[in-house]
């Protein structure tokens, strides 16, 4: 009867969604595997290691491609040791006779640096069909044609693929790529400086890609790189001028990641890009994991690397590691793993419930979930609520070794150069800006008022009294205090600008801010600016624009104030205070010191200090001269020091081996997941709740029954 079918169809509705399955949103065959899930919210946009230099690339590029060094997963202070090389190189220093020199030299005499590394051998590349050979031993598919890629869309497409032995070579022709004209590398000014003959590859390079098509290959192997050589199958040589103790450091990043010559060749056939068949898409390397599926608008997959040639955990790191079970997986072989499988979520909100549901294993905390992940002690600590501990999610807190800042253009009439006045106008300025309020209202509290250029964890950082900026925070009752409005005021007027009028002029002070076209709650925050300023009877004016116009204005040094931050390429202090060396100025020198800023003995001092080492003889006479760096730094303020960001990141229970790291960015292959604590628990979480389905049965029956009675004594009345 039609009314018995109806009500059937919909009870048979409500009772399909009673199992926890709708609201899995993994497929069935997922269940049960050895799989890390995770989420991203930013596309990345370059996956080629000459390029790559964002967080949301590295995420996967860390992963996927091996270069010589890594950092040590526990040690902190962070620690470089090998990873395909077998040892981290010692450089060795010569004259400008090629004559050696003594490892203590002094800096004038030492005119190159020379670097050994020794790749060990049987390390080989995940399949791939660049690497696919017939019996003789040829390319398969190395002079592809438009017509054969015709039904090849994506990288598993190609029925055959191969691997071969990483060597020597391979770390050479990625050094050559850093001065590729067509492809941009970040770094390619930087290492010009420093690798002897890569500033002449480049132009070599550029003569020859003028003359060839668009997309047309270049054969790097032709010309010859002075600074980079191979010494044997598995050791080549980098010669840097003078002295660079940081160049160990970017050993560690991708940029100095192998590429194959024929990895290169097998992605530059016409036809390649149209499809996304490129390096820049799907990255070759030897690492534990390989990319099996780019889509950045839904999913990015990383499947263990059959091929990779092994790793055991660490057994030994900080004292606390142990208490924490950082060690219980020592000397087990690596990855733990079978897949990483990571979805974009664009929208906070979603990221967050299918966290709490265990859907995902890690997750930040963002503003609007602030409050129900964690709260504030009695004495200012930070705990986690009492829902998340009953779930057992653990919270990981660390200073990030990052600093963002309010830069004054240093070429800027008003507020710029060393005079006193000028000087004073800033000092006052970096006063009345209250960081901790900012951090208070705007961070959740999730951040530490920066002093200097330098975040914890560097070297050179102090804590206490003696890291404290003097000329913006007072030392009353052994913790910083900041100065009060009063004081900020009598500088202005002693900076020519009383009450914010020209003492000579009475015009008002008008202070204009460049800053790029920000999004949700960019508003309240410039409120809150504005009237920081206001503190002082200083007009604020913000200019907003797109970040490609906003870098262009810094570059011309058409700004006044501007707004920027840093984090760390590796843990080292001159990789901070470079950013306000004169020889990086902006406007002059196209380099990293957006502020312009020059003082003549500050950078004497940075001059010593960069080339010294933090951990020999001479770390206490390097920590000297960075004290005296910061104190020129504190008086010139040539930024108002912002803060150092703080990252919270809640794990469930059964998401294990997770620490905070900054520099070292290849965490995966360490992470262990007890999957059938996992599954227990997502069950028990999405259990579904059946009373609204039975409530709402018998609504419907009531509903239903009279109306199917008197339509059986309508059919009757009617038979009769």
């Amino acid at each position: 009867m039609p009314v018995f079918r109806f009500a059937f169809i919909v009870l048979l509705l409500l009772l399909t969604a009673c199992g926890s399955e709708q609201n899995d949103p993994y497929p069935r065959a997922e269940r049960g595997r050895n799989i890390l899930y995770s989420a991203f919210t930013d596309r990345p946009k370059h996956l080629d290691p000459v390029q790559s230099y964002s967080e949301d690339e590295i995420t996967f590029t860390a992963q996927i491609y091996e270069p010589p060094l890594q950092y040590h997963y526990l040690k902190r202070p962070y620690t470089l040791i090998p990873l395909t090389s077998d040892a981290v190189p010692v450089p060795r220093y010569y004259n400008e006779h090629g004559q050696e020199l003594p490892a203590d030299a002094p800096l004038a005499a030492i005119a190159h640096s020379v670097y050994d590394i020794r790749i060990r051998p049987g390390i080989r590349y995940q399949p791939h069909p660049a690497f696919a050979v017939d019996a003789a031993g040829q390319p398969l598919y190395r002079d592809l044609d438009r017509e054969e890629l015709r039904g090849i869309e994506k990288i598993t497409d190609f029925p055959q693929t191969g691997t071969r032995e990483l060597i020597a070579d391979d770390y050479i022709y990625q050094i050559k790529r850093l001065a590729h004209p067509r492809l941009h590398s970040p770094i390619f000014s930087m290492m010009a400086e420093r690798i002897v003959g890569l500033r002449e590859l480049g132009a070599a390079l550029q003569a020859e890609a003028s003359a060839l098509p668009s997309g047309a290959w270049l054969d790097l192997d032709r010309l010859p790189l002075a600074g980079a050589s191979r010494i044997d199958r598995y050791t080549y040589r980098i010669r840097l001028r003078g002295k660079y103790p940081q160049f160990v450091y970017w050993l560690a990043m991708p940029f100095f990641a192998p590429v194959p010559r024929e990895v290169d060749r097998f992605y530059h056939q016409p036809g390649m890009a149209g499809k996304n068949l490129t390096l820049d898409w799907y990255p070759v390397g030897t690492g534990p994991f390989m990319l099996t599926q780019n889509d950045p608008n839904s999913r990015m997959i990383l499947d263990r690397n059959p091929n990779f040639h092994g790793e055991t955990y660490p057994c030994h790191g900080e004292p606390e590691d142990g208490a924490a079970g950082l060690l219980a997986d020592c000397g087990k072989p690596l990855p733990f793993i079978e897949q990483a499988i990571y979805s974009r979520e664009k929208e906070s909100i979603p990221y967050w419930n299918k966290f709490l549901q265990g859907y995902y294993d890690a997750s930040g905390i963002s503003s609007d979930s602030f409050d129900q992940a964690v709260r504030l002690g009695v004495g200012g600590d930070v705990q986690l609520t009492d829902e998340m501990r009953d779930k057992g999610i653990r919270l990981l807190t660390s200073v990030r070794a990052s600093i963002f800042y309010m830069g004054f253009n240093m070429l800027d009439p008003v507020v710029g150069g060393l005079a006193e006045q000028p000087t004073k106008l800033r000092q006052a300025l970096s006063m009345v800006i209250d960081q901790e309020e900012f951090i208070s209202i705007f961070m959740n509290g999730r951040g530490i008022a920066a002093t200097s250029p330098l975040p914890p964890g560097i070297f050179g950082y102090l804590e206490g009294k003696e890291g404290s900026n003097p000329v913006v925070y007072d030392w009353v009752d052994g913790r910083p205090q900041r100065k009060p409005v009063a004081e900020a005021k009598k500088l202005l007027a002693e900076a020519g600008w009383p009450n914010g009028r020209h003492a000579t002029s009475g015009e008002p002070l008008v202070l204009n801010l460049d800053t790029t076209t920000g999004g949700m709650g960019e508003k309240s925050r410039l409120d809150w600016l504005t009237r920081q300023f206001a503190k002082l009877d200083i007009q604020l004016v913000v200019r907003s624009t797109d970040f490609n116009r906003f870098q262009e204005k810094v570059r011309k040094g058409a700004v006044q104030l501007y707004y920027l931050g840093w984090n760390a390429d590796y843990p080292d202090p001159e990789n901070f205070l470079f950013l306000l060396a004169g020889s990086e100025g902006k406007v002059a020198k196209a380099g990293e010191n957006a502020s312009n800023y020059a003082n003549p003995q500050f950078d004497r001092l940075f001059e010593q200090m960069k080339n010294m080492e933090s951990d020999g003889p001479r770390a206490g006479e390097r920590l000297a001269i960075i004290r005296q760096a910061i104190a020129l730094l504190q008086h010139d303020a040539p930024w108002i020091y912002g803060f150092h960001p703080k990252s919270y990141t809640l794990g469930h229970v059964w998401l294990h081996n997770r620490k905070p790291t900054d520099v070292g960015n290849n965490i995966l292959k360490y992470q262990r997941v007890d999957v059938a604590q996992r599954e227990r628990l997502r069950e028990e979480w999405n259990r579904p709740v059946l009373w609204p389905l039975a409530a709402a049965t018998v609504v419907l029956g009531a509903v239903l029954l009279p109306a199917a009675i008197a339509y059986r004594r309508r059919e009757r009345s009617t038979a009769r």
